[in-house]
């Protein structure tokens, strides 16, 4: 699946939103583990990244590749700002129509509507995709990403009061949304 825009942030810089190619494994790499240490709402924390530049290579060859997923990265100044992507939770008849989304935006690039653009994208690619629905897992303390979701037509399906155990805080209560894409 290709994708590939321009838009204005709020700052009057453009920033192209694109999908991940092979070329960008090192520059991908980099940003999941800057921005994997400046958060403590993402999955896993720096030093627990496994990938090699060319594994992040080759996971961003086969995303282009794919029908049905995709990594789409925001460049700033030919910078990666941010990046997203829809992964599909499977190929078994009942789940089919479901995918995945996960967004990570470098704090140095929060508030400009990176965050947003990355987003509609995903669900721009996902209903391209055919999917029906579109699954998200937040941290309940994540407030402004929480509020972006619910802005986009997200609803909560449930909670996990012990979905993540942070390293700083203990446990932290995740969110789970989903978005209904139509059919």
């Amino acid at each position: 699946m290709e994708y590939n825009k321009h838009i204005i942030l709020k700052n009057g810089k453009e920033c192209l939103l694109r999908n991940g190619r092979a070329e960008d494994g090192k520059a991908a790499l980099d940003n999941f583990l800057a921005t994997h240490e400046e958060t403590d709402y993402l999955l896993t924390y720096r030093d627990e990244n496994r990938f090699t530049v060319e594994q992040e290579s080759e996971y961003l060859k086969q995303k282009m590749e794919s029908e049905r997923e995709i990594e789409i990265i925001a460049f700033v100044d030919g910078k990666i700002a941010g990046t997203a992507g829809i992964d599909s939770l499977g190929t078994a008849y009942k789940i089919k129509h479901r995918a995945e989304f996960g967004i990570a935006v470098s704090k140095e690039f929060w508030g400009l509507g990176i965050g947003l653009a990355l987003m509609e994208a995903c669900i721009e690619c996902a209903k391209r995709a055919g999917y029906t629905q579109l699954e998200l897992s937040v941290v309940a303390e994540n407030e402004r990403a929480i509020g972006m979701y619910h802005n986009a037509g997200f609803v909560e399906i449930g909670r996990n009061p012990k979905g993540f155990y942070s390293r700083i805080s203990g446990y932290q209560e995740l969110v789970m949304m989903a978005l209904e894409l139509g059919k």
